[in-house]
């Protein structure tokens, strides 16, 4: 692989996606198959002015033996010094860097039973101190190639090498980071997005509608005074970031407990390190009311059940199907990537910088004007080639936002 393509979009990581300030403490998260490159990040949010940068290195292998061996209630407790950890990082609020390449299929056969229990519990721990850093400090969520995942994605590729490499390839593609100059690229793409927000936000639109000849015929509610956003976004003190490299979506949080009919899933889901494919799910009241898939329709269920905001919506993402990720004509595997193929819809937890003047609205008030809150948020791809999508304004005009799987305008 170009080592010298990889440093440049080592450097888009540090300078576009986490935008490290001078002075800052930066957290790596990263699996163990990319350790060079690793190393270019590390070095790269350096040169960017950081103060301090720590990597913490995971392995998704050992994840499947912590659960053969250990009891779930042991799993579930946490020792004193992570709870110590998580009050660090609240009151710290270090930049974070998660560089994602664990294996699609990782946890298949795993105890799913124990696994959602001990995340459930662990996660109803974790969540007060994420929600006291909502909003408050920079993230960029990008990718590098594990060997078992591009074996998923080219199964035809027997040697690892060659597999591993033809990701990278379409990562750096789908990632906007192939040419001589990924963050002036980013830049632009950063202000396109801009222009369809400031669009779509000025027809004050009170629902969205989705219809397909696949069996999706979905209607949202919108929230008043909330946002489409995309691309790159701010901290409440400022700050400018890009959560998510690659990004091609708009998206906006619907209004919790307005959702009716059913949508279909274009491209499998993955979920605790296993796979649902081919799905469907159907809203009554706002909330899931019947999921069925072919395959760990189960998961599905569990999902949903997690807690009470799991069954209704927080997130309603617009995407072109002619997109660049689609249109590279690869499934990834990887709800980053196939997420940012076509439009998106996600169960759980809301974003509150879709409400205009989050920033002055305590916890209880956003989750009062509509946006919701769950200890999940898992996207779920219903993009396709035929998707209309429809905006309704509160005078009842009917305005296409998309037409043949694409933008209307």
């Amino acid at each position: 692989m170009n080592k010298m393509q990889l440093r440049r979009y080592a450097k888009l990581l540090a300078k576009v996606g986490v935008n490290v300030k001078k002075g800052q403490w930066v957290v790596v998260q990263a699996e163990l198959d990319q350790p060079e490159f690793v190393e270019m990040c590390v070095e790269e949010l350096y040169r960017a002015g950081a103060w301090k940068v720590t990597v913490e290195w995971s392995h998704q292998n050992l994840t499947p033996l912590h659960y053969k061996y250990q009891k779930q209630e042991d799993l579930e407790k946490f020792e004193k010094w992570e709870l110590e950890k998580l009050e660090f990082r609240k009151n710290e609020l270090p930049a974070m860097l998660y560089l994602e390449s664990s294996d699609p299929d990782g946890l298949a056969g795993m105890d799913q039973e124990k696994f959602t229990a001990v995340r459930g519990a662990r996660t109803k721990v974790i969540k007060p101190y994420r929600d006291q850093m909502e909003n408050k400090y920079q993230w960029c969520i990008a990718a590098v190639p594990g060997e078992a995942w591009a074996k998923k994605v080219f199964p035809d590729l027997k040697l690892g090498n060659t597999a591993v490499n033809k990701l990278w390839d379409c990562i750096l593609q789908a990632s906007r980071a192939d040419g001589p100059d990924p963050v002036r690229e980013w830049l632009r793409h950063n202000d396109e997005l801009a222009a369809k927000c400031d669009y779509l936000n000025r027809l004050k639109l009170v629902s969205l509608e989705y219809k397909s000849s696949n069996g999706t015929d979905f209607k949202v509610g919108l929230i008043e005074n909330s946002n489409f956003c995309g691309g790159g976004e701010e901290t409440i003190e400022g700050a400018y970031f890009n959560p998510n490299i690659p990004s091609e979506e708009i998206f906006i949080s619907p209004k919790a407990g307005e959702a009716e009919g059913i949508v279909y899933s274009t491209k499998p889901l993955s979920y605790q390190g296993e796979l649902i494919e081919n799905f469907s799910v159907r809203f009554e009241g706002g909330k899931v009311v019947e999921v069925k898939a072919e395959k760990n329709q189960h998961l599905l269920e569990k999902m949903i059940s997690m807690d009470e905001g799991a069954a209704r919506l927080g997130e309603c993402a617009l995407i072109a199907y002619d997109s660049p990720i689609n249109n590279q004509g690869i499934l990834y595997y990887n709800t980053l990537f196939d997420e940012n193929a076509s439009c998106h819809l996600a169960l759980g937890r809301g974003f509150h910088e879709c409400i205009r003047g989050y920033e002055t609205m305590s916890l209880e008030e956003i989750r009062e004007k509509g946006i919701n809150d769950s200890m999940i948020h898992v996207d779920f791809m219903i993009g396709s080639a035929d998707l209309e999508v429809t905006g309704v304004t509160k005078n009842g005009d009917r305005i296409p936002i998309f037409k043949n799987g694409n933008w209307a305008f």
